[in-house]
């Protein structure tokens, strides 16, 4: 497939729908000039994220977007042939979910509900019930939101799928209970990194992690945008503000190379496994 230029950004995006529109139009007009392939932008990119990660307020919750509707729309008519994934609250059926969407200039290729709720987050949102990896232009890929990526068996689920790019967006605070004076020090910061490396690394895939920053309400987000390559090696990152991690990778020719004696998807032993089988037990 040759080389792809895969970015991940970390940036701030609140309430306003409209002002975001405006940004995401120069943001993405810039990146198609910069000849970018896949933009991951973070989770809550229009309407903004939850204020109170423990008890969000009923009437301070972002405005929910349908997946049909004129934003999305628009972010597609941006990207033109550039793949952008992008984070909203959608709202189906009277229900809201914390939603990411993957858009090209020919509409919605893949979209994927949140479905790991951390603290008070289902008080805002309805949990997503699947991991589904589709075919995009930069390749065969999945997408997670913040919290999914604590969990291996999400990215391992996209992998099996055949994901070989999977995209993470994310409104990831510091943390709520612990703050460190300095956000390059805090226990958040730690685990949002080592989540990024460890889930590339133990599915030999490339992952492509935004985030927020700033602060929206009680929450600071932690920026921190990366690229990561099928070793679990950081290619190109961010601090903890504003900014866009830029990587040019053979997506196929890493992965393959990184499969090449070691293969962990092939070489699992599902016979051992046998609590991850058996269903019900904690």
């Amino acid at each position: 497939m040759g080389t792809t230029r895969l970015a991940a950004l970390a940036g701030h995006f609140g309430r306003d729908v409209e002002r975001a529109l405006l940004k995401l139009d120069a943001l993405i007009a810039k990146a198609r000039d910069d000849g970018i392939d896949l933009l991951v932008l973070p989770d809550a990119c229009l309407g903004g994220y939850i204020s109170d990660l423990r008890s969000p307020d009923p009437d301070e919750l972002p405005p929910a977007l349908a997946a049909d509707g004129s934003e999305l729309q628009a972010i597609a008519r941006m990207a033109g042939s550039m793949t952008v994934c992008i984070g909203y609250t959608e709202l189906c059926d009277g229900v809201r979910y914390n939603t990411a969407a993957c858009v090209t200039g020919d509409g919605i290729l893949g979209s994927h509900r949140k479905v790991h709720q951390p603290a008070g987050e289902s008080l805002a949102y309805a949990a997503g019930d699947a991991f589904t990896a589709f075919d995009t232009p930069v390749g065969r890929m999945g997408m997670l939101i913040d919290y999914d990526k604590t969990f291996p068996e999400a990215a391992r689920t996209l992998a099996l799928d055949g994901a070989r790019i999977i995209s993470v967006l994310s409104a990831w605070p510091a943390s709520v209970t612990d703050r460190a004076e300095r956000l390059a020090q805090d226990r958040q910061s730690r685990l949002f990194d080592l989540y990024d490396s460890a889930r590339a690394a133990e599915n030999q895939v490339v992952l492509v992690s935004s985030n927020q920053t700033g602060i929206q309400g009680g929450l600071r987000f932690l920026g921190q945008a990366k690229v990561v390559g099928p070793g679990g090696d950081v290619l190109a990152r961010t601090g903890v503000k504003g900014g866009l991690a830029v990587a040019d990778l053979d997506v196929d020719y890493e992965i393959d190379r990184a499969r090449k004696v070691l293969r962990h998807l092939e070489e699992r032993r599902l016979d051992t496994y046998r609590s991850l089988l058996e269903e019900g037990r904690p």
